[in-house]
């Protein structure tokens, strides 16, 4: 940090700043001896982290591919609105365990809790490959698969920010891209292995892989513990009490609301307007590979112009995407040109969330603060699709509800995070 003073003068002479530079002096200063800007350990953490988003988020993001294979076989039985509950309850348990999941990082470290993950992770995705009814789906496919990813996905993710704080938004950009490219590697390799080798091969071989992957990550991934570090009590209210904080928390409520809509409906939005559903899938994976670009791009910048300041315009024009581009994009070409720039901007979001609660939290609570955040939005996170569905059926088919439910509430959370950036107190400018 002894550039700090002239990375300051860089930041208010080339970018537009939410707060005065002097308010971060005494916050950075205070973390500086705690900080180390990566060096092998701290690389060789970004790249197992980047390995085990790709297998957390990566099946994740596959969901959809999963629902319309049980909607024709295991589960023809069942309306889509149930089957669906099992991605739903897979990614609430996946958020909401962040909470507990964090604070045993700060407690214990990554590797017994990343080894635990791994072993639920591939466990629960054998036992799927011969599953057939729908509360073992539930259970195994949406409670432990969930479970074993945010096993994973948190401590991987605060122990890269254990290593870096100068370069953290670049660094938590490259492991997030993971997810990413997960995103889109997973649902087009499940929806070839479903009609080459069956439903129950193409499980098993990406758990082998899985179990591969989530090795090396765990061989990788280290972080690195504070001098003096004091032991806490497990549940801390004073946590709570920081403004910035709490705004952060507020605004991410709101955008994980409606976040989570296209992905949900871009697929059958396309096919309602003419795209044949090979193409309509594969608008999916699009949206997915913009979304790691963008996991990539603004965590670089942002490393120089702010994390606050680039979070909150990600945001906000993926909001205003949703609201000006998807409510006009009636062709392929506009389904695909809304889909890149929201993958976009909405990853760039995702990438930025952590490095900003990693910015304003003391380093021995960071993992608690970034479990405690996905743990308030898994809520928000599992309420946005059900309340689009409902305004979908209400308004007889009209997708324009849901998408003025997503853009709105977005765009609303983006105003929130740029309160939270004009807390004189938030730590939030260049690094």
């Amino acid at each position: 940090m002894a550039d700090l003073e002239k990375s300051e003068d860089r930041t208010s002479w080339h970018a537009p700043t939410f707060v005065d530079a002097s308010a971060v002096s005494e916050h950075v200063a205070d973390h500086t001896e705690d900080a180390v800007e990566g060096g092998t350990k701290g690389w060789l953490t970004v790249f197992g982290s980047f390995l085990a988003l790709f297998c957390t988020f990566g099946q994740l993001n596959s969901f959809g591919t999963f629902q319309s294979w049980y909607a024709d076989h295991q589960l023809s039985h069942e309306s889509p609105s149930v089957i669906s509950w099992i991605g739903s309850l897979q990614l609430w348990v996946f958020f909401f365990s962040g909470g507990l999941i964090g604070r045993l990082f700060d407690e214990r470290g990554p590797k017994a809790l990343m080894a635990l993950g791994t072993a639920l992770l591939v466990v629960s995705v054998m036992i799927t490959s011969v599953l057939s009814s729908y509360p073992a789906f539930l259970v195994v496919q949406g409670i432990i698969f969930g479970l074993g990813a945010g096993l994973l996905f948190y401590p991987s993710l605060a122990a890269v920010s254990s290593h870096f704080q100068r370069y953290r938004g670049r660094a938590l950009g490259t492991a997030m891209a993971g997810s990413g490219l997960g995103g889109v590697v997973y649902p087009i390799m499940f929806r070839r292995l479903f009609s080459e080798v069956g439903f129950g091969w193409a499980v098993r071989i990406s758990g082998f892989i899985d179990l591969a992957l989530c090795l090396v990550a765990l061989a990788t991934v280290t972080a690195r513990v504070p001098e003096n570090r004091q032991p806490r009590r497990w549940f801390e209210s004073k946590l709570l009490e920081d403004l910035a904080f709490k705004l952060v928390v507020g605004g991410s409520v709101f955008i994980s609301f409606g976040l989570f809509i296209p992905n949900f409906y871009i697929v059958d939005y396309a096919t309602a307007h003419g795209v044949s559903s090979t193409t309509a899938f594969y608008v999916l994976a699009i949206m997915n590979a913009a979304s790691t670009v963008g996991r990539l791009a603004p965590p670089l910048l942002s490393d120089k112009r702010g994390h606050f300041n680039l979070i909150v315009p990600c945001a906000f024009l993926s909001g205003l995407a949703a609201l000006v581009l998807w409510t006009t994009a009636h062709s392929r070409l506009g389904i695909i040109a809304f889909s890149v720039l929201f993958g976009f901007f909405s990853g760039g979001f995702n990438a930025l969330i952590i490095p900003c609660v990693a910015q304003i939290s003391d380093p021995e609570t960071t993992g608690t603060r970034i479990g405690m955040l996905y743990t308030l939005i898994s809520f928000s996170s599992m309420g946005g699709g059900p309340a689009a569905g409902a305004l979908l059926r209400r308004m007889g088919g009209s997708f324009i509800g849901l998408i003025a439910l997503s853009g709105s509430s977005i765009i609303v959370g983006s105003i929130i995070l740029f309160w939270a950036g004009r807390c004189k107190n938030s730590g939030m400018l260049a690094r």
